[in-house]
């Protein structure tokens, strides 16, 4: 029987995002939404190491859904005219953050190959003003390995198809309940792996 840490749904909560336990073999995966980093190009291909080429792909995420126990998966509401301005780059690296941070959380609770990942290019994000990802052009370490997660598009998730399995709206953009304003939203996921 599987155990559900609900510290990380504490962790994740207290830190500002929705957060629910799903399995990861039920994670719909799609060669053709990570080709959609390459074709279309995503103005964020090859800039850093969590993105393609520079990621593990479909068939590797795959084999990690297979060696997990659970998942966790990871939301943060915003308006969407966030989404559409600048402010919306904080709102990724607050994602960022919390997948991180639950990421870290399932280490310490005895899922040390746990794994994290968001939505949203971490050079962007963390590297913005930065000419190249010393990762990859110095062969360096990361300016950023506490906080930057490979995304969800180069491993081909589909993350739509993920909000549904927690029971959360999978329309990109659906009205608030308190106010009607248009909301969306971000979402991360933290595969738990013994």
């Amino acid at each position: 029987m599987t155990e559900y840490p609900e510290e990380l749904l504490t962790y994740a909560e207290q830190a500002g995002a929705a957060a629910c336990f799903i399995s990861p073999l039920d994670l719909v995966v799609e060669e053709k939404l990570a080709g959609f980093c390459h074709e279309p190009r995503c103005p964020n291909y090859g800039l850093s190491a969590s993105c393609p080429p520079h990621v593990q792909g479909p068939a590797q995420f795959r084999k990690w859904c297979d060696e997990s126990e659970l998942g966790l998966a990871l939301k943060i509401d915003v308006p969407v005219a966030i989404l559409h301005s600048e402010e919306r780059l904080e709102v990724m690296k607050l994602l960022h953050e919390i997948v991180a941070g639950s990421e870290q959380l399932a280490v310490e609770l005895q899922y040390p190959r746990s794994k994290g990942f968001a939505g949203g290019s971490c050079k962007q994000l963390f590297c913005r003003d930065e000419k190249n990802c010393l990762y990859l052009s110095e062969h360096k370490t990361c300016r950023n390995p506490s906080y930057a997660r490979p995304s969800m598009s180069g491993f081909g998730v589909n993350v739509a198809s993920m909000m549904g399995l927690a029971g959360w709206d999978e329309r990109a953009s659906y009205k608030s309940e308190s106010d009607g304003d248009p909301l969306s939203w971000v979402a991360g996921l933290v595969l738990l792996r013994r």
